[in-house]
């Protein structure tokens, strides 16, 4: 297996990942400005992995499986610091959804796949919002002080609901795309 440059930034994107951690823990003046550009590096990095590949015509099956796989994990793992660091029950069931639902999607794509018709759960433009609303969400709760009058907590709680109902919506709309599929089986 040859490695690109798209491949090459989504093993960073996962390379990240302790970095990030570390960060989140410090706690000098501006970690979290730290930790906020880390995870936005990390989101800057999952477009332009796809875009490049693309772009470049340097898609492969490896990157294609790594690639979801890079966000889920950098996802999680911010959502899953939230929730130690902004112990509500809004938060804690906003990431449980989430992370609820990427378990169950990544398990039924894996099953459609096997199944020959994984075309029917491909990514789709409500997944597409989610994730945009998902990932500013985060980039706002890791900041979390204000900026100016901007409430970034409380927008960033705010826009962390919006990609859960998102996540659900989605969700929803995969397990109907398979509904077919789970009849037949």
């Amino acid at each position: 297996m040859r490695l690109n440059l798209p491949t090459l930034l989504t093993l960073l994107r996962i390379a990240l990942i302790p970095v990030f951690v570390g960060v989140f823990f410090l706690s000098f003046r501006g970690a979290n400005l730290l930790c906020t550009a880390l995870f936005g590096l990390a989101a800057l990095t999952d477009w332009l992995d796809g875009y490049l590949a693309r772009r470049w015509n340097q898609t492969s099956a490896f990157g294609a499986f790594l690639d979801p796989v890079a966000d889920k994990l950098m996802v999680t793992t911010a959502l899953v610091l939230l929730v130690q660091a902004i112990p509500t029950p809004l938060m804690a069931i906003a990431a449980a959804v989430i992370i609820g639902r990427e378990i169950a999607i990544s398990a039924l794509r894996e099953w459609m796949a096997q199944i020959g018709d994984h075309g029917r759960v491909a990514v789709s433009m409500i997944g597409k919002f989610k994730t945009t609303a998902q990932m500013v969400a985060v980039l706002l709760l890791l900041y979390r002080e204000p900026v100016g009058l901007f409430p970034t907590l409380k927008a960033g709680l705010g826009l962390l609901v919006v990609a859960a109902v998102l996540t659900l919506w989605s969700m929803f709309h995969y397990l109907a795309a398979a509904w077919p599929a789970f009849r037949r089986q």
